[in-house]
């Protein structure tokens, strides 16, 4: 699949989520594409089971779409962080990544990183993690079908095993009284373990999060090493970091995401990281096709 076909059915399915239903009609004018075009995006939509084709358009298909929601809410923002963050990571080192949709942005960069051993919870982000020298120590639980997750006793008791771990968690909010948030309960407790097992802690959280506080907080700011996001915060909230000792990292001009490194610009590791993957869906399309002739 083409990055502009690919950009497209994200465009589709983020309208989709925030109204439930779409015509053909409307997606054509809103992106400027053909209406046959709209219609072939649905009908490639709706055989992965995304949405339901109904006369005229298309509907959400009768499942839980919490993960999907989430992950394309500011999805371009999520992609920026994903590669900041990765740039932190070096060859052979322990991180715990966590089921968030955001520290999910960071599997594509990290597959080209050798030695890796991954912490995770999340049985969808196990699967983007398909580098042949990672190694991924699959916490147990009780399974969340539609995040396709584990969380629970089992799972904090996993966790308890664990030291010398960098982790990354997202979070739902942020507010300077109460820290990063987040609205799930069973997925607070069990970052919070997640930090408070670390030796470093980075925060990933786009622009919108510092807006206000979500209902369970994680972890005290006391327990932030450094915060990832796509645009810089306030001068308010850069006071409030600076005076916590908490690193930003941020693109701005002078910033360059580094992989093993050598310094790249962020938009070019970016860039060459779509490559990868439409080169990849193509050799595997290719393959499909030789199989059927």
């Amino acid at each position: 699949m083409r990055q502009a076909t690919r950009e497209r059915q994200q465009r589709v399915m983020s309208q989709l989520l925030d109204r439930k239903h779409v015509t053909v009609k409307d997606l054509a004018d809103n992106m400027g594409v053909s209406e046959a075009t709209v219609r072939r995006d649905l009908r490639t939509l709706a055989s992965s089971q995304q949405l339901s084709l109904v006369h005229g358009g298309a509907t959400l298909s009768r499942q839980d779409f919490s993960f999907i929601a989430k992950h394309e809410r500011n999805l371009t923002a999520k992609r920026i962080i994903g590669c900041l963050a990765a740039g932190l990571v070096r060859d052979g080192q322990q991180v715990f990544l966590d089921s968030g949709t955001t520290v999910f942005e960071m599997a594509p960069f990290l597959s080209r990183k050798r030695g890796l051993s991954v912490v995770l919870n999340s049985a969808r982000l196990a699967l983007e993690l398909r580098a042949p020298e990672t190694n991924i120590i699959m916490l147990g639980g009780q399974f969340r079908q539609d995040r396709m997750d584990t969380v629970g006793p089992i799972a904090l008791a996993d966790l308890e095993q664990l030291r010398g771990f960098v982790t990354f968690i997202g979070a739902d909010g942020l507010s300077m009284e109460f820290g990063p948030s987040a609205v799930d309960i069973e997925s607070a407790h069990l970052n919070r373990l997640a930090v408070l097992n670390a030796r470093e802690t980075v925060l990933l959280v786009d622009h919108t999060k510092f807006a206000s506080a979500s209902l369970f907080r994680i972890v005290e700011w006391d327990k932030i090493d450094r915060i990832v996001t796509d645009l810089p915060p306030s001068a308010e909230w850069i006071s409030f970091l600076n005076a916590n000792n908490i690193q930003l990292h941020h693109p701005d001009a002078s910033y360059e995401a580094t992989e093993n490194g050598v310094e790249t610009p962020l938009k070019d590791a970016i860039s060459a990281n779509n490559a990868v993957i439409s080169d990849s869906e193509s050799m595997i399309s290719d393959s499909e096709t030789s199989s059927l002739a």
